[in-house]
């Protein structure tokens, strides 16, 4: 009996001891996940960067607003929460860029007034971040992308104005329902004589329209004003900062009265790439686990 009962706690003992015991099992587990947490946060970390810097690239980007010439439909003025605005860069893949739309372009050689000036560090290790705060939409934007909408495409005829101050094309006055007119700058805007827009080109103008150094002044004026087609990044679509401010951006056709066509209206953020980031990194765990149980069965 008492041999019996000996052996029966060292037997215990030894069964809570064992490797795979149950008494250890709880504890390993959550070392486990602790270690497997830190190993991959590195990996999501990176993946989301790689995924914003690619999306910002090739599919859509936030830009900052870096004026009043957009003013009141994006917020730009002196002393506000600038807006940050999503680019969409697929559309005009497939589309071309018309009337009404507001869109982001580098501003062609002829363009001398920039809307922004960036002050940049002389510290390199400072620039190297003011530069990728840019990339990711989170710092001031290149000083030669500008915001405007279309006003004219190629072959279309623009002129200032008639008697009642509208923007005329092709002879035909426009609606133009976004126009703003600055306090203490009066309601009007300067005459200009009509131009023709060349083809593969486009005319455009601050809805701001007192305040505003567009098609109708760079470059002198005239033919030099007109935006190249290929300068075009892409279409603003949506306001996403600040939070007060989210709203889609309102691009009624303003020739769709005068010329009888039918009216239509249409940054990543990091947390964009994080958001990305996690299936891939899901889904690449998995990859690895059946691959590794399929290693442990052969």
């Amino acid at each position: 009996m008492r041999s019996g009962s000996a052996e029966e706690p060292h037997d215990s003992e030894h069964r809570e001891g064992a490797p795979g015991g149950a008494a250890r099992n709880p504890k390993q587990k959550k070392e486990k996940k602790k270690s497997s947490f830190w190993v991959e946060l590195p990996i999501l970390i990176v993946t989301a960067l790689v995924l914003t810097v690619l999306i910002q690239a090739f599919l859509a980007r936030v830009y900052v607003i870096p004026s009043q010439s957009m003013e009141q439909t994006l917020h730009g003025c002196t002393g506000c929460n600038n807006d940050r605005v999503l680019v969409d860069k697929v559309s005009y893949r497939f589309s071309d860029p018309e009337p009404g739309d507001v869109v982001v372009f580098r501003g062609p050689q002829p363009w001398t007034q920039d809307e922004f000036k960036t002050q940049e560090s002389t510290n390199p290790v400072a620039g190297f971040f003011q530069g990728a705060a840019s990339v990711l939409g989170f710092g001031a934007p290149d000083e030669k992308d500008f915001v405007k909408r279309i006003i004219a495409v190629g072959g279309q005829t623009v002129e200032c104005c008639d008697s009642e101050n509208h923007v005329m094309v092709d002879g035909k006055p426009l609606n133009e329902p976004y126009v703003y007119w600055e306090p203490g700058r009066g309601v009007g805007q300067d005459d200009f004589a009509p131009v023709t827009v060349p083809p593969g080109h486009l005319w455009v103008m601050g809805d701001n329209r007192n305040d505003s150094s567009d098609s109708r002044v760079q470059g002198g004026g005239g033919v030099n004003g007109a935006v190249p087609v290929d300068n075009v990044i892409g279409k603003a679509q949506v306001i996403v900062l600040p939070p007060t401010r989210w709203q889609s951006i309102p691009e009624p056709n303003p020739q769709s009265t005068a010329l009888g066509a039918p009216a239509w209206q249409g940054g990543l953020p990091l947390g964009v790439g994080f958001a990305a980031a996690f299936p891939a990194v899901w889904m690449g765990r998995k990859l690895v686990g059946s691959v590794s149980k399929r290693r442990q069965s052969e």
